[in-house]
């Protein structure tokens, strides 16, 4: 997978229509990593809460790359370059629900350290402002402990070998499904 390109490129999975997103693994200088809490009832999640990390989908002919840039800045209000987040260091696919639309989810995932950050939410859109209902750093030992669903599976792991400076060569496969 390159920076331009997603491991799935149908339109369907599974009967289910493809959302591709871009999101980023965003850690600060502490080593803690910055995760939205995301609550819709319509969901297909028990309880219909869990965290996962800022981003979101990639447009018709958008690069990846770009959307994560995009997503970033929309999310947080932080400005970075693609150069700046390089090439991705994972994925993940699998069916969801989420703002009640059944789809089968392609996500890509960069990773940015930043100094500090004051989240900036006025960029959010309206299923942003109602389906997250917090936000919140983590650092890994506390994600490696949490009972509570976490997206993408594995963060932990994947945080802290990012943050110990080992990118790996090639995006890691996070999915539970094939």
């Amino acid at each position: 997978m390159t920076a331009d390109h997603m491991p799935v490129t149908a339109d369907e999975v599974d009967g289910r229509p493809v959302r591709r997103t871009a999101r980023i693994v965003l850690a600060d200088r502490g080593g803690a990593i910055l995760l939205f809490c995301y609550d819709d009832d319509d969901s297909d999640i028990p309880g219909g809460r869990w965290w996962g990390t800022p981003g979101g989908g990639v447009d018709p002919g958008e690069p990846v790359v770009e959307a994560a840039v995009r997503e970033l800045f929309e999310e947080t209000g932080l400005r970075v370059s693609a150069a700046d987040l390089g090439a991705p260091v994972a994925w993940d696919q699998g069916p969801a629900r989420f703002g009640g639309q059944a789809q089968w989810y392609v996500n890509c995932y960069y990773f940015h350290r930043v100094g500090a950050l004051e989240l900036d939410d006025s960029g959010w859109e309206d299923l942003e402002r109602s389906t997250i209902a917090e936000y919140r750093w983590w650092s890994v030992p506390e994600l490696e402990r949490t009972t509570q669903r976490v997206h993408p599976p594995g963060l932990a792991g994947l945080a802290a070998r990012l943050l110990a400076g080992d990118l790996p060569p090639e995006p890691l496969n996070l999915s539970r499904h094939g």
